[in-house]
C-alpha cells in the first residue's frame, strides 16, 4: 500500500489543511515517544489515527493541542504556524479535544459548562443568567444539539455530554476537533447518533481526528486512516482502499502470511485440574452480557479486550468491586457475593488493580503499611496492629518480590514505578489467594520489572493456584496459557498458546469477530 502522506502543503495547491504536522519528534528522558512523525487533516475530513498502546498517539494529541511542545518538527493550522506554547486562548481557537474521560462539570448546568469562565462580558460585570441561557440555546441550536441549556450536566447521558463538549469546542472558533475514544461508553444507538452528528458537522466544514481501538468504526466513519507503530508514522491511506487485514498488519508489523490459522488455537486440555474460578452468565450493566469463563488450577488465563470491551469491569467484578445484574461467580466451588470485596477476599481472590496510583497505593504511607493492608487481621490480636509483626511480614514480601527499597518504613511514593507495582502485587499475594486477578499488571513498568512480575504470576499458577490477567498488552497476554477475547461486552474468541499478534489484535479490534466467536463455541469455554 503506497503511503499517501505528504510534506506540508505548498502554496497554490488548494486550501491549506486545518492541521498538519511534519518531522515531529518527542523524547521523555530515554524514552522516544515520537520519531519523525507526521499527519495531515483537511477541512471537513474525518481522519482516523490508530495504533497499539505505546504507538505514540497520545503524545501526538498532546502536541496537537498545545499541552506539550515538540522537540523537533513543524506544526501548522490552516497554513499558519501553531500558536506559542502556553497561549491557551489561541490554541482553543484552532483545536479542541474531546477525551474519553469527560471534562464536563456535573454540578453545573449545560449553559454554565458551555461558557465556563466566559459567563459575563467583562471581569467586573455580573452574570446575566437569562442572557447566558439564551446564548447557550443559540449555540446548541446552531449545531443541532437538542439539550435544555438549564439542565444539570449530571442528568445528561454520556452521549449528550459529548455533544456539549463538541459544541463548547466549536464556540471558541475551532474547526478541528480530536475525538479520543468517543464511543468507549456508548451503546450501539448512541454510537449511531454520534456518527450522524459528526457527519452533519463535517458538512459544515469541521474536521475530526478520530482515535479508536474499534477498527470497524474507522471504516464506518472515516475517509482516511493514519497508522502509528513504535513511535513512528507507518502509513496514511484512504480507508476505502485498505482492507481490514492490511490495517491490522500495519498496526502490528506482522504479516498475515506467517500467522497460524485460528483453528490451530485450541485451549490446552486441563480436565484433570480443579476449576478454581467459574463465571457463569455474568451481566454487569452495559459492561458485559451473559459472559461465562473458567480458570483451572495451574492455569494463567488472559481476558483481553480494548477500551469499552468490558474486560476490566469483569476482572473487577470477580474481585468484588461491582454487583452483577445476573449470573454467578464461584471460587473453588464457593459462590462469591457479587459487589462485596470482603466476600471475594474470604473466598480467596487477590486483586492487582488497574491503576496503582488511584486504586493501589496510599502514597504517604510506608511500603510495609501498603503491603499489609489486606492482612491487618494477621498483624496482632483482637484487631490490633503490632509494628514489629507488620515489619516482619513486610520484610518477607520485600524479599520474595525483590522490591528495591531502603527499608520497610520507606514511603511507597519514593519507589520507582516498577517497585511500586511490586508492592501492589505483594499486597494482593499477602492473603495467599487461590485466584489472582491482575489487571494490566505491567502497566508503566520497565522491561526487567515486567518480566519479573509476569514470572511471579506464573509461579502462582505453577503452585496449584489460578491467575486471570486482564489486559490489552500483548506482552501480558503472551504469558497466558490461553486468552479469551472480549469485544463490546461479549466473548468473541479464544486462543491457546502460539497465537500471533495480528490474530489477537484483530479479535480485540472487532475485525472478524463473528468467525472468531464461532471458533470459540467450537472449542468450548
Amino acid at each position: 500500500m503506497a503511503d499517501t502522506a505528504t510534506a506540508p502543503a505548498q502554496a497554490g495547491a488548494g486550501p491549506a489543511p486545518v492541521a498538519e504536522a511534519a518531522g515531529i519528534s518527542k523524547r521523555f528522558g530515554a524514552t522516544v515517544a515520537l520519531r519523525d512523525a507526521r499527519i495531515t487533516i483537511t477541512a471537513g475530513e474525518s481522519h482516523a489515527l490508530v495504533g497499539r498502546n505505546g504507538a505514540g498517539k497520545s503524545t501526538l494529541v498532546s502536541i496537537l493541542t498545545g499541552l506539550q511542545p515538540p522537540d523537533t518538527g513543524v506544526l501548522r493550522f490552516s497554513g499558519a504556524p501553531a500558536p506559542a506554547f502556553g497561549d491557551i486562548d489561541a490554541w482553543r481557537s484552532r483545536v479542541a479535544c474531546v477525551y474519553q474521560r469527560s471534562t464536563i462539570i456535573q454540578d453545573l448546568t449545560v449553559a454554565e459548562n458551555l461558557f465556563l469562565n466566559r459567563q459575563s462580558d467583562g471581569v467586573l460585570r455580573p452574570i446575566r443568567w437569562r442572557e447566558l441561557k439564551r446564548r447557550a440555546g443559540e449555540l446548541l441550536g446552531e449545531y443541532g444539539v437538542d439539550v435544555d441549556p438549564a439542565a444539570r450536566a449530571r442528568n445528561l447521558s454520556v452521549e449528550q455530554r459529548q455533544f456539549i463538549e463538541i459544541a463548547r469546542a466549536l464556540s471558541f472558533g475551532a474547526r478541528f476537533i480530536i475525538l479520543d475514544e468517543p464511543t468507549a461508553k456508548l451503546d450501539a444507538r448512541g454510537i449511531s447518533r454520534l456518527f450522524d452528528k459528526l457527519r452533519d458537522l463535517q458538512r459544515q466544514g469541521v474536521a475530526f481526528l478520530f482515535i479508536s481501538h474499534h477498527l470497524q468504526e474507522v471504516y464506518d466513519l472515516c475517509t482516511t486512516v493514519t497508522v502509528y507503530r513504535d513511535a513512528a508514522h507507518i502509513l496514511t491511506a484512504p480507508v476505502a482502499g485498505l482492507g481490514h487485514q492490511s490495517l491490522v498488519e500495519a498496526m502490528t508489523g506482522e504479516s498475515a502470511a506467517t500467522a497460524i490459522p485460528v483453528a490451530a488455537h485450541s485451549a490446552p486440555a486441563r480436565d484433570g485440574s480443579a476449576e478454581l474460578l467459574a463465571v457463569e452468565g455474568l451481566t454487569l450493566d452495559d459492561a458485559c452480557r451473559d459472559l461465562s469463563l473458567s480458570v483451572r488450577a495451574g492455569e494463567v488465563v488472559g481476558l483481553a479486550g480494548a477500551a469499552a470491551s468490558g474486560n476490566v469491569r469483569v476482572g473487577e467484578a470477580v474481585a468484588g468491586l461491582h454487583p452483577a445484574r445476573q449470573g454467578t461467580i464461584t471460587v473453588g466451588g464457593r459462590r462469591v457475593r457479587t459487589g462485596s470485596v470482603p466476600s471475594a477476599l474470604k473466598a480467596g481472590v487477590g486483586l492487582v488493580p488497574e491503576d496503582r496510583h488511584i486504586q493501589g497505593l496510599v502514597n504517604d504511607r510506608s511500603v510495609a503499611e501498603n503491603a499489609t493492608l489486606t492482612v491487618t487481621d494477621q498483624l496482632g490480636p483482637f484487631g490490633t496492629v503490632l509494628p514489629a509483626r507488620t515489619r516482619s511480614f513486610a520484610r518477607r514480601m520485600i524479599r520474595d518480590l525483590d522490591i528495591k527499597t531502603p527499608g520497610a518504613a520507606t514511603p511507597v511514593s519514593a519507589l520507582s514505578g516498577g517497585n511500586q507495582q511490586k508492592v501492589v502485587v505483594a499486597r494482593a499475594l499477602a492473603t495467599d489467594p487461590r485466584v489472582l486477578v491482575a489487571i494490566r499488571p505491567t502497566n508503566g513498568v520497565d522491561v526487567k520489572s515486567k518480566e519479573f512480575l509476569l514470572g511471579r504470576i506464573r509461579q502462582i499458577a505453577d503452585a496449584g493456584k489460578a491467575a486471570l490477567i486482564v489486559s490489552d498488552e500483548l506482552d501480558d497476554l503472551k504469558a497466558c496459557d490461553r486468552v479469551v477475547v472480549m469485544f463490546h461486552g461479549r466473548t468473541v474468541a479464544e486462543f491457546g498458546r502460539g497465537w500471533k499478534d495480528e490474530q489477537l489484535v484483530a479479535a480485540m479490534e472487532g475485525v472478524g469477530a463473528t468467525s472468531a466467536a464461532s471458533d470459540t463455541e467450537a472449542h468450548g469455554r
